[in-house]
């Protein structure tokens, strides 16, 4: 809808969209502070992904408590800050936060995230809480997977909000191409930021949710999150296409033909296919729903 509604506001106009003529901004000026979308977006998938977390335990067949969400929602919080942010210093710019610029790793308002290191961060939450209150690591990830996908729309909704990692030159036959104004060429380019909303947001929300409250999803371990792992591995694989690659890593991706996000997302998909696979083999748990865990 929204792609539709920025086609129409091309053809009044008859030229590309600008991004600024949108009106949109980074975040909300406070006086002494700016309270940037970016930072709004984190916190409304991660609160968001709680609330649902808290809904989904009280139906039949959870294996925690609503203590073992509580921690969940700490510990994950914290995992995908820190393993985003140090999955993107890593992945995607090692030399300018690891070597040049250390201090810059901690402005996190100023973006930079890698959503395979919030990946690694919050399996290292899930580990270490599950280690803790002995419940299945295993179907805990299909809880948590089922939530994520909030998170991964109003993060590239924030994006596209900040204007940064817009997408590859567009031709004249994508009438919601526009200019972003930090692009130096000032070229009309694909808004991927919203194609990624779209389909590694709001589709896997849509999928997730109908998956684990309308089948019997939930009593195979291992297939929510082998869903998610694979169409979210899937989703970003196509997006890549039509976003434009970091700055120091188009070299890359013109020499092996793939961006590194693409790269990247090659092990998820197959990871994700394993548990699906494997999930789909084996019988379901129990003839009879589990009881929930024990507070």
């Amino acid at each position: 809808m929204l792609l539709s509604l920025l086609a129409e506001t091309s053809q009044l106009s008859g030229q590309a969209i600008h991004f600024e003529d949108l009106g949109l901004r980074r975040g909300i000026d406070l006086g002494f502070f700016e309270l940037r979308f970016y930072s709004l977006a984190y916190l409304a998938g991660i609160v968001l992904g709680y609330w649902h977390l808290t809904k989904m335990i009280k139906a039949p067949g959870s294996p925690m408590a609503q203590r073992h969400a509580d921690d969940l929602f700490f510990y994950c919080t914290i995992g995908i800050i820190l393993g985003g942010r140090l999955g993107y210093a890593l992945f995607y710019s090692p030399d300018f936060y690891l070597l040049t610029h250390p201090l810059e790793f901690l402005k996190l308002w100023e973006g930079g995230m890698s959503f395979h290191g919030g990946v690694m961060g919050v399996l290292v939450a899930i580990a270490w809480v599950c280690h803790q209150g002995k419940i299945s690591f295993l179907r805990t990830a299909d809880y948590i997977a089922t939530c994520v996908p909030f998170g991964m729309l109003f993060g590239r909704l924030a994006n596209f909000v900040n204007g940064e990692l817009w997408g590859r030159a567009a031709g004249p036959d994508v009438p919601w191409a526009m200019i972003f104004p930090e692009d130096p060429t000032q070229l009309a380019r694909h808004p991927s930021q919203l194609y990624q909303a779209g389909l590694e947001g709001a589709l896997m929300v849509l999928v997730m949710l109908l998956l684990f409250w309308k089948t019997k999803a939930r009593w195979r371990p291992g297939l929510l999150v082998g869903v998610f792992t694979a169409g979210i591995g899937m989703a970003r694989f196509v997006t890549e296409f039509f976003r434009e690659p970091d700055a120091q890593l188009q070299e890359f991706a013109r020499s092996t033909g793939l961006s590194m996000g693409q790269w990247l997302t090659i092990p998820l998909i197959l990871v994700g296919l394993f548990f699906v696979i494997r999930a789909l083999t084996r019988p379901p748990i129990g003839s009879q729903p589990a009881q929930p865990a024990t507070a």
